[in-house]
């Protein structure tokens, strides 16, 4: 039925009046920002992996560890730092008896960070806290496990990258497994994305004694890095050799081949072997 000439105005007001409130209140949100640590490996990103399971819905959306900004004077609360605050990531903060899968790391050693972001943000900084010397493996963490300050602070202004990395080096005094806990502010809304890191200190950060005689050289061109193969899965901060030099993984790949992904790409450079 054809509509009067009375009853079309009053329609296009009403569409024209709705469409107005739906624009407004889309201006009016925030940009939706996700994203999660890949070097050290974060928790969340085993369990999309798989590498852990019994994980619940985080295995599927990695990226949304979303709480509270502000931390350590504001944030999730004790016990729900990994989840960022979510109940229904309540597996990150299960200690696992102290097994979740740990990522190599020299204290006193230089490290490159490395971030996935599937909606990159306007972004403040990113922050990495360690725990004390002493602390409990098998409780989820709090503030109390945590040293109060960061060890690594990286200000930021912009908008990264998809994939992001920057370098930093760990404390030393570090041994045996620690929790690196990284946090990424968001500039412009409220909230902070956390992501809990597994790490064992192979080496125990004091500073090297005297050299001692020299050994027999080795052949040349040997790596001591296991060779890279294409079928493999390398977690971030993993070291392979390839064609005479070694690489160093910034986030989970498989498939990539070292010296091929550019400064940009996954794997960084140490160098001839």
């Amino acid at each position: 039925m054809a509509l009067t000439k009375p009853a079309r105005v009053v329609f296009s007001l009403m569409v024209g009046g709705i469409t107005a409130v739906l624009l407004a209140v889309a201006g009016a949100m925030p940009a939706s920002a996700h994203g999660y640590t890949t070097s050290p490996t974060s928790r969340q990103l085993y369990c999309s992996q798989g590498v852990v399971t019994d994980c619940g819905p985080i295995q599927y959306e990695p990226q949304s560890v979303e709480g509270p900004k502000g931390f350590p004077q504001a944030g999730p609360a004790d016990g729900q730092i990994c989840a960022g605050g979510n109940g229904a990531f309540a597996p990150l903060d299960n200690p696992r008896g102290g097994n979740w899968p740990k990522t190599s790391v020299t204290a006193g050693g230089q490290f490159t960070f490395g971030w996935t972001f599937t909606a990159p943000h306007r972004t403040s900084s990113f922050e990495y806290f360690i725990t004390k010397n002493g602390w409990n493996p098998l409780n989820p963490i709090t503030r109390a496990d945590l040293e109060p300050a960061p060890f690594l602070t990286v200000p930021f202004s912009g908008q990264p990258p998809f994939q992001y990395s920057h370098s930093g080096t760990f404390p030393q005094g570090k041994t045996g497994h620690h929790v690196v806990l990284a946090v990424w502010s968001v500039a412009d809304t409220s909230n902070a994305f956390y992501a809990c890191s597994d790490v064992d200190f192979s080496g125990n950060g004091e500073e090297p004694g005297e050299p001692g005689e020299p050994g027999e050289p080795g052949e040349p061109g040997e790596c001591a890095a296991s060779a890279w193969t294409a079928s493999s899965a390398y977690n971030g901060g993993a070291v392979v050799s390839h064609n005479g030099a070694e690489y160093r993984a910034k986030w989970w790949t498989q498939g990539e081949e070292p010296g091929s992904t550019g400064d940009w790409g996954v794997w960084e450079s140490l160098g001839s072997c």
